[in-house]
This record gives C-alpha cells, sequence and structure tokens, in this order.
C-alpha cells in the first residue's frame, strides 16, 4: 500500500491530536449529530487530560460531524497540530472505538487499515425486467462505478448511468464495454463485478474487451445503489472480505522470494529500523497487533528512529522521544517513500510482527 494519502499530515510538526469517531447517521439526523457530540465530548476530556492545547482541540472539534451528507456507518479520522486541521479523512467503518490520542507522533496505523486492502475495481448493475428478448418493450439501465476498495464506501468513485431501449441493447452493450474499459484503465482495475438481470449482463459482459472480461465476476442481487455509498456495496463487501490488492501480493511474493534465497529481505523489529535508517526498504510489512507494547526512539526527523536512546543520541540527536513503534514505522516510511504491506498473522507470522523488502541487498564481501 502506497502511504501517499498521510504525506499532508507530517508537513506539519507534532504534537499531534488524533481522533477516530463514529460518526454515523442511522437515526434521524438531529439524534444522530446529538450522539456524534456526546462521542466527541468524551474524546475531548481524554484529548485534555494528556496535555492537549485548546487551539488543537478547536480545530478538531470544527471537523468532527463534518461529513453529515455522506449515509449509512462511517467513521471520521481527524488529525491537528498546533491549532490547525493536518488531516481529515472518512472511515468506511466505524471505528471499533471512539478514541483520542495527543502525542510527539500521529496515531495513523487505525486509518490506514481502514484504507486497506486498497483494491482497484470497476462495478456495474444492469437493470432490466422484461421479456428476454431484443424484440421486446423497455429499456436497459445501466450504471457503473469506478473506484478503490474500501474507500468508496465514504468517497465514491466516477459514476455513470446510461439507458437503452432493450432493441438496441445488442449495439449499445459494446459501446458500453468500451466506455467501461476506459473507466476501469483510470483506476488499473484488477476486478470487474457485474451484477443484475442474468440476461442482459450475460450480453453485456460478451461484448466487453477481451483485457476486461478475463476480470470478470458476476454476482446476483445488489438492489438499488444508495447516493454517496458504493455501487454494490454488500456484494463487493464479500467478494474482497480478507483479499489483499495484487499490488500487495506482487510486493508479498517478492519478499518470500528474497527471503528463500537469503537476499534482500530481513524480519525483526531491529532490522526494520536499521534499514529504514539508511532509506533501504523498499516495503514493510506488519501483522496488525494494535495492542503490541513495542517501542522506539525517535527524533525530529522521519528518518531519526532507533531501539534505544542511547543509539539516537551518539548521532547527535538531543530533541529524542520514545513512541509506539507502528508510529514511529509508519513516519519513517512516509520520509522515505517506501510502502506498508498489512499482512493476517494467520497468512504469515512474522517476527516480532515486521518484515522489510530491501531497495538492494547487501554487498556480498569478496573472498
Amino acid at each position: 500500500m502506497r502511504l501517499s494519502f498521510l504525506e499532508p499530515l507530517y508537513e506539519q510538526t507534532g504534537p499531534y491530536a488524533s481522533v477516530y469517531l463514529d460518526t454515523s447517521r442511522d437515526s434521524a439526523l438531529d439524534d444522530a449529530d446529538a450522539a456524534v457530540e456526546l462521542r466527541w465530548r468524551r474524546l475531548r476530556d481524554t484529548l485534555l487530560s494528556e496535555g492537549a492545547d485548546q487551539d488543537s482541540i478547536t480545530a478538531a472539534a470544527d471537523a468532527v460531524g463534518s461529513d453529515t451528507d455522506i449515509p449509512g456507518m462511517h467513521g471520521q479520522a481527524v488529525f491537528t497540530a498546533h491549532g490547525r486541521l493536518a488531516l481529515l479523512d472518512e472511515l468506511p467503518t466505524p471505528p471499533a472505538r471512539d478514541t483520542a490520542h495527543f502525542g510527539t507522533l500521529p496515531d495513523t496505523l487505525p486509518l490506514i487499515i481502514q484504507h486497506s486492502p486498497e483494491i482497484p475495481y470497476l462495478a456495474a448493475h444492469v437493470h432490466y425486467g422484461g421479456r428476454h428478448s431484443t424484440d421486446a418493450t423497455g429499456t436497459v439501465r445501466i450504471e457503473g462505478e469506478a473506484g478503490v476498495w474500501p474507500l468508496t464506501k465514504v468517497m465514491p468513485g466516477h459514476r455513470l448511468h446510461e439507458e437503452f431501449p432493450v432493441s438496441d441493447w445488442l449495439n449499445a452493450a459494446e459501446v458500453m464495454g468500451r466506455d467501461l474499459e476506459g473507466h476501469a484503465r483510470r483506476v488499473n482495475a484488477e476486478a470487474v463485478v457485474v451484477a443484475g438481470d442474468v440476461w442482459a449482463r450475460g450480453i453485456l459482459v460478451r461484448r466487453l474487451p477481451a483485457p476486461l472480461r478475463g476480470r470478470v465476476t458476476t454476482v446476483e442481487g445488489g438492489g438499488e445503489s444508495e447516493p454517496r455509498r458504493a455501487l454494490l456495496e454488500h456484494r463487493l463487501e464479500s467478494l474482497f472480505s480478507g483479499r489483499m490488492a495484487e499490488h500487495d501480493q506482487s510486493l508479498l511474493a517478492g519478499f518470500l522470494a528474497q527471503r528463500a534465497r537469503g537476499g534482500a529481505s530481513a524480519e525483526g523489529l531491529a532490522a526494520a529500523v536499521s534499514a529504514l535508517q539508511r532509506g533501504r526498504v523498499k516495503a514493510l510489512f506488519l501483522n496488525n497487533h494494535p495492542k503490541s507494547p513495542l517501542r522506539l526512539w525517535i527524533g525530529p526527523e522521519s528518518g531519526q528512529l532507533a531501539l534505544t536512546e542511547q543509539e539516537l543520541r551518539s548521532y547527535g540527536i538531543q530533541d529524542v522521544r520514545r513512541e509506539r513503534a507502528d508510529a514511529a514505522l509508519t513516519r519513517a516510511l512516509v520520509g522515505t517513500r517506501a510502502e506498508l504491506v498489512l499482512v493476517p498473522q494467520q497468512h504469515l507470522r512474522l517476527h516480532e510482527g515486521v518484515g522489510v523488502l530491501l531497495r538492494y541487498a547487501d554487498p556480498q564481501p569478496r573472498t
């Protein structure tokens, strides 16, 4: 996963207020707004107890609950620093619990997890309920959306709506196929999901360009799409659950290949820190342990991290602090434009939950 969406956050200097809260509006608007306000008050008290400045709390308060146009279950991630909004992101799923933290580094891992698996896809829903014949009366209506899952739950991709006479559906489906290919190409879609009437969608699928046709999965049902929510949302949830994006799978395959031959890879926190210090990490692999006790020492710059305070001070760095390892690692990844891949522990258990694919291997000593 590329972490470029976090770059604006680190353009600010800490300390940061990090807020995650449920902003779902699944009840009457007045009741929902009151519930969000109550949740925020609890988090505000937490920030005050951790020493957050009033200006940063005010900036967070201004952003909380600003997503009134997003229906259904969702949440917000709000980051502020020195009285300014550093980053605001909508969460596809409400956080398991509302949290707030004030510290030197932002608490970014819950946001990264919500962005995962970042699968680019194209969805199409063919609406038709008439006789299965091109001499029937009526129309075929098609909806399409290209986006990245699961972010399209709260940040819809480009949506298209078209309608054609049934009598012209054979020709129209071919035109639509080319149009859909263009939308798929824009997001580099790795999956094409098609729902709707079996006869009408079958004609569309057979007329899709070959590269797209080979990626098609047909699903049943789908229902009417809800504004500001992903097209075929519930079908996509089932289809993509537990799946890794092809890009991340490729990085993981590279890591495993390098590990098998003792090449450009390493495992464990010490090895990861050493590689990040030298800007050698291409991708870092992480087993998600939200309550991990691992800590690192950091300096003001992204590449200033170490296992011990003494090591960091030996580099001439005076302003050092001890922080959660995942927060320190994420800042270093963004600073060096390396990638992060979340790997389920049941899929691959990493030493200390951390592994790295290096940009290059250490040179072999001459004999």
